[in-house]
């Protein structure tokens, strides 16, 4: 384990250091910060660089055997009601806990002054993330092309689109790209492989993948509705 968190905290370096080095020169050169402000943002980044390794570690060791073991064991069990009501909750509750999510909400609060409700928002989007990530596994399970499902969320977009509030519009867009991030994308990667592990004829590369995907159209087609409904 401890080795595991040495090696993501290499990489979560590796990774940060180029970001870390330009926002130092920009603060020396360009903002003319002072020792306090640089240290401070030297601690944040040591903070970030922590927890993100040790997020990173929590994910391999935790939430992607039990992802797994969780979405094959649906299959095993057989009900089809099991497997609808456990993966919409699943795409639900790790929407609503993903900390993007929150972030969103929060910049919405203050640019718009409460104009777009951050708690309606977010229910808004974890209902969107569940439904479409249920509509992708029973996708696998009835062995339906991964090129339709996107094809009609593509259309509906399009469609929705000329109907929908310049402000609703751009905000949709952003929740589709913010949704599946550090929490979200592990599990719904984890429930998809797991579910096709365990199902004759189907391939984990070709239908365990492609949720993630969908996770992020569900947001954006949700967001839309919600604008209609709110213009």
């Amino acid at each position: 384990m401890l080795q595991g968190i040495r090696e993501a905290i290499v990489e979560v370096v590796q990774a940060v250091l180029p970001i870390i080095l330009i926002i130092v020169v920009l603060e020396i050169v360009v903002l003319r910060a002072t020792p306090p402000d640089l240290l401070l943002f030297l601690l944040g980044s040591v903070m970030v660089v922590l927890g993100i390794a040790l997020f990173l570690s929590g994910v391999k060791a935790g939430l992607l055997p039990i992802g797994e073991a969780i979405g094959s064991e649906f299959s095993v069990r057989g009900s089809l009601a099991l497997i609808i009501a456990g993966t919409f909750l699943f795409g639900f509750l790790t929407t609503v806990a993903e900390p993007n999510i929150r972030v969103l909400g929060e910049m919405l609060d203050t640019v718009t002054g409460g104009g777009i409700p951050s708690g309606p928002l977010t229910l808004v989007i974890a209902v969107s993330v569940g439904f479409i990530v249920t509509a992708g596994v029973l996708r696998i399970i009835f062995g339906v092309p991964l090129a339709y499902l996107y094809a009609v969320s593509y259309a509906a977009v399009i469609v929705l689109a000329p109907f929908t509030s310049p402000d609703f519009l751009a905000v949709a867009v952003d929740a589709g790209g913010i949704t599946t991030g550090l929490l979200t994308i592990p599990i719904i990667l984890a429930l998809g492989t797991g579910i096709t592990s365990v199902l004759a004829g189907r391939s984990a590369l070709t239908d365990g993948f492609g949720l993630v995907g969908l996770a992020s159209l569900g947001p954006i087609l949700g967001v839309m509705l919600m604008g209609m409904v709110y213009s």
